[in-house]
């Protein structure tokens, strides 16, 4: 039994993911301040913020929708990912870092979401 949403670890890799959001987009140009680095940033916080946002939730179908919520903001960052290379906003190597990190990401949330709704009998 987990004491704070802090203790889960889809939340922890989900908030890592944030930080290197964060330090990647610190680079990217001004005229894009307002436009993708914002729609990025928003993406990836949106991910531990729903899962932190479910963990107080009571039903069980709460839960799930928040956590399901994360997965579809995850989705976003994929594509913001392989964009940000596209235009030459961060290094292949940046890249190799945010693709592993995203896909950890994945795996730990879709595993706390199954674990959910398999105690639940759904």
């Amino acid at each position: 039994m987990t004491s704070s949403f802090k203790d889960i670890i889809a939340w922890q890799k989900a908030h890592q993911f944030v930080l290197l959001v964060y330090k990647a987009t610190a680079c990217f140009p001004d005229c894009e301040k307002f436009s993708l680095v914002s729609q990025f940033q928003r993406a990836a916080v949106s991910i531990p913020a729903n899962i932190a946002e479910g963990y107080r939730k009571d039903g069980v179908g709460d839960k799930l929708r928040f956590l399901n919520i994360s997965q579809g903001s995850l989705e976003e960052c994929r594509y913001y990912i392989l964009l940000s290379k596209d235009l030459g906003y961060i290094s292949e190597e940046t890249y190799n870092i945010l693709q592993e990190n995203i896909e950890e990401t994945s795996k730990l949330l879709n595993a706390y979401y199954t674990a959910i709704r398999s105690n639940h009998g759904r």
